[in-house]
């Protein structure tokens, strides 16, 4: 079958998604179809484009099987609302220009509508082309709950954006029960959803020795780390772990280390300044290739939202610490699907969220005994090969694509 996807974030972009969508391509393509995909040129998450992919209006390459055109999108500081519209309209317009020269059978959208809602339109709708829309978060919920979307009227034009995607998709693949449940309550019809986990590529993200080039490189190799690593946005409520760091600053082997960019990062930086804390690290995104190395470098890992953020929010990043053989301290709202999945896994542990007390203990829990560190960290690694492996992934769409 001949896929089309439309996604702005493709890689070598960084953050959950692009990767995601990458390694769905690519088994697509093994699994016999004939992928295309309208990118923007990457400049996630910093809003800043990539110098070597500067000056083309349109760009063209084929990598894997997977034919992949970028259009042009301007750097901006994503910090400002104003500027990411402009971002949004430009890969729109472009998107739905290169798109309409394509040939395709079925057509993969990203959710938000509001970064997709042109080419979903055109290449979909009006063409009449089967559409299958990826929700990852649910708008305009969250950017009500995070303080960005004010004004009455911008919000009632998601809510009317997203309700026509969800009438218009012929299915609406959601990443969590706890999603699936909320679309119903919105009158999408259960025929419709189709209940996809996120997937990870467990033959490149795998255990590795703590002790390696990016621990030495860093100087990590003597201490304990606690490791954050992805978007450093403000539905994290990253506050919670600096307030831990400052309660446990004392332990002087116990380091705390914030791997990532975000709108959120220079607010906890000035945290850490103002109380003077010397066991906080931020490091900037890493290459995509040094993942693993990243990942083996930390004892723990932690995931954090903001306790108002339940079932709106489920972090991809929680498949890639598993496959890394690391243990989960998640700090997040107990209806959040992650916690069932540490729970089944038994590969971690859940504190209530926004309690920097409860967090600061489970930590010491782990660095007072670290056989738990190899328990939790051998069962996560167990589990996401069984469950959530990039091959397993790529068979439930190719399963809707038959039902098509």
């Amino acid at each position: 079958m001949r896929i089309l996807l439309i996604t702005p974030y493709y890689a070598p972009d960084l953050g959950p998604s692009a990767p995601l969508f990458t390694m769905l391509c690519e088994e697509l393509v093994k699994l016999g179809h004939e992928v295309s995909v309208i990118a923007a040129v990457p400049h996630y998450p910093t809003g800043k484009v990539s110098p070597e992919f500067k000056g083309k209006l349109i760009q063209h390459e084929k990598r894997n099987g997977v034919n992949i055109t970028r259009v042009w999108v301007p750097s901006v500081n994503r910090a400002n609302l104003k500027q990411r519209f402009l971002t949004f309209i430009c890969y729109q317009v472009l998107a739905t220009l290169v798109g309409m020269k394509n040939h395709y059978e079925v057509v993969i959208v990203t959710d938000p509508i509001i970064e997709t809602g042109l080419p979903f339109l055109v290449l979909g709708t009006i063409r009449q082309k089967p559409i299958i829309l990826s929700v990852e978060d649910l708008y305009p919920e969250v950017g009500i709950k995070l303080g960005i979307f004010k004004s009455y009227w911008i919000i009632k034009l998601i809510q009317y954006l997203e309700q026509f995607s969800y009438s218009q998709a012929k299915y609406i693949r959601v990443l969590s029960e706890g999603f699936k449940q909320i679309l119903k309550k919105k009158g999408v019809p259960e025929s419709k959803l189709a209940l996809i986990w996120n997937w990870v590529d467990t033959d490149f993200i795998k255990p590795l020795p703590r002790i390696n080039e990016f621990s030495k490189q860093r100087k990590l190799q003597d201490l304990f780390v606690v490791m954050y690593a992805g978007n450093i946005g403000f539905s994290q409520g990253l506050e919670q772990v600096i307030e831990a760091a400052k309660l446990l600053s004392r332990k002087s082997s116990i380091c705390f280390v914030f791997i990532g960019d975000g709108g959120a990062k220079p607010e906890l930086q000035k945290m850490v300044k103002a109380n003077n804390l010397s066991n906080v690290r931020f490091i900037d995104f890493q290459p995509y290739e040094l993942l693993p190395m990243v990942l083996a470098s930390a004892d723990i890992f932690l995931i954090t939202l903001r306790r108002d953020v339940t079932a709106e929010s489920v972090p991809s990043k929680c498949f890639s610490i598993m496959a890394s053989g690391r243990p989960i301290i998640a700090a997040v709202n107990p209806h959040n699907d992650i916690v069932s999945i540490i729970h089944k896994a038994n590969c971690g542990l859940h504190v209530e969220p926004e309690s920097p007390y409860q967090l600061a203990n489970a930590i010491v829990k782990f660095y007072q005994n670290r056989h738990l560190c190899i328990d939790y960290g051998r069962n996560g690694r167990e589990y996401v090969e069984k469950n959530f492996s990039k091959l397993a992934g790529a068979k439930k769409f190719h399963e809707l694509f038959q039902q098509l």
